[in-house]
């Protein structure tokens, strides 16, 4: 295969609050799509678990703490962008220690499930949003 591209593994969650509003992140200028809102998360390194890494993520960009028991995989994106494949598994969590800080990116913001479609996401996250409308 010649137009073979490199497999990214990325993971993110989706963050449910009390009031089952959804936590998304904006992408900070001098980032590849800046602006855009995302599910919180990032790289899987090597021998790490997606879920390992999860928790790794929160922890470093939204300086909250969870557990791999909070956390429910949910659904999965698969998406070819230019220079690689994006792999990512989406999990659900409700409970979690801390407040979600914006540490890495621009801006945070709690959104109800119907409303999540009024921002504007990377191309991989845009299914996950109406899979999270069913959910909740």
């Amino acid at each position: 295969m010649t137009d073979a591209k490199p497999v990214v593994l990325v993971v993110a969650v989706a963050l449910v609050d009390v009031d089952g509003r959804v936590l998304i992140a904006q992408r900070p200028e001098g980032r590849s799509m800046a602006g855009l809102w995302e599910f919180p998360g990032g790289k899987v390194e090597p021998g790490e678990t997606p879920e390992a890494a999860l928790i790794r993520e929160l922890q470093e960009e939204l300086g909250i703490d969870t557990w791999a028991s909070c956390l429910a995989p949910f659904t999965f994106a698969s998406h070819t962008y230019d220079g690689f494949h994006l792999l990512m598994p989406l999990f659900v969590c409700r409970k979690w220690q801390g407040t979600p800080a914006a540490r890495e990116h621009a801006a945070l913001k709690w959104v109800f499930p119907a409303r999540l479609g009024d921002y504007p996401m990377p191309a991989a996250d845009v299914p996950l949003v109406a899979m999270l409308r069913d959910l909740l």
